[in-house]
């Protein structure tokens, strides 16, 4: 029998954790649903990441309502997935920050990602009705850029090419904190559907430069020490790897995609098949990994037919 197409019978709520991982900042979690972050400074506070709509927003806002009454005065979005980003208007924030990158994936391809999402994730579209349209930024920046709250400094920047071309985090040193997107995960499959797995591991290196204290990822738990940080980066590695090396082996080999499958699900199954998301995730991260190994730079876009089209030859 065919398993139910992407998230489709994932329809149970997650418990909400909302984690100090450092004093003022906060990783909002949801047992591997996209994180948000929350970082407060001296007058405001910036959110990291803004949710799929604006009812599943007002969740993180009533977590940080728990904890300061401070006004939401930025949004800094890591990369342009339509769960990342529209929920964005519930905030209210003065600014709405991406990378230029991440702004001009938007343009290209921000309208075929939501429809894409909106029809592998029912769960996490909650009240799409709300949404008033594609999330564009006030200000974008290229490599970097500081933003002042108050006295609390808060960099972002891109680190390099991985779960998309546009990834940017967010670095708070006097924590040595950071919010990393989806360029780690905890407990969760990767989403490799728009990444670029040659550079994955570069991009995870220059993240371990920084030798962050704790940091909140794109979903799973927060990563509360450097042994824990550590592990997970580690295991992102893996995860990144193991998909691609057996993809990459097969088409060398002239061997076809569906065999191509077979090989990650032979190296990667045992190893993280219990992990959220990750039957979901496995036809379009194979699709990927097939193009990147045949020498395909630019992810091809996502569209609401080509995703049914690869899960009915991949998921099977």
């Amino acid at each position: 029998m065919a398993k139910q197409f992407a998230s489709h019978g994932d329809l149970e709520e997650k418990t909400v954790s909302f984690t100090e991982i450092g004093e003022g900042l906060y990783a909002f979690t949801a047992e591997g649903d996209p994180n948000s972050g929350v970082i407060i400074g001296d007058d405001s506070v910036l959110v990291v990441e803004a949710q799929a709509t604006p009812r599943l927003a007002r969740k993180v806002i009533e977590s940080i309502r728990g904890v300061t009454d401070k006004p939401i005065s930025h949004l800094v979005l890591t990369h342009f997935h339509a769960v990342r980003v529209l929920g964005a208007s519930a905030y209210g924030a003065g600014e709405i920050i991406m990378s230029d990158a991440a702004r001009a994936q938007v343009a290209e391809r921000g309208q075929e990602d939501w429809d894409s999402e909106f029809g592998r994730f029912p769960r996490l579209f909650q009240g799409h009705e709300e949404i008033p349209g594609l999330t564009w930024p006030s200000l974008t920046f290229r490599d970097r850029m500081t933003v002042w709250l108050g006295n609390r400094r808060v960099d972002i920047f891109q680190p390099g090419r991985a779960h998309t071309a546009g990834d940017a985090v967010v670095w708070v040193p006097d924590q040595e904190v950071m919010f990393t997107g989806d360029i780690v995960e905890y407990h969760s499959a990767c989403y490799c559907g728009d990444g670029h797995f040659g550079d994955w591991g570069r991009t995870l290196d220059r993240i371990m430069a920084f030798d962050p204290a704790a940091i909140a990822p794109g979903r799973g738990d927060a990563l509360l020490g450097r042994d824990m940080v550590a592990k997970a980066v580690a295991n992102t590695r893996d995860f990144v790897d193991s998909t691609y090396r057996p993809v990459a082996r097969i088409a060398a080999g002239g061997g076809t995609i569906e065999q191509a499958a077979a090989a990650v699900r032979a190296e990667c199954d045992p190893k993280f098949g219990d992990y959220a998301i990750y039957e979901h995730c496995l036809p379009f991260n194979i699709g990927r990994a097939w193009d990147e190994a045949r020498g395909i730079d630019t992810p091809r876009i996502w569209t609401a037919e080509r995703d049914r089209m690869m899960w009915d030859l991949l998921q099977k």
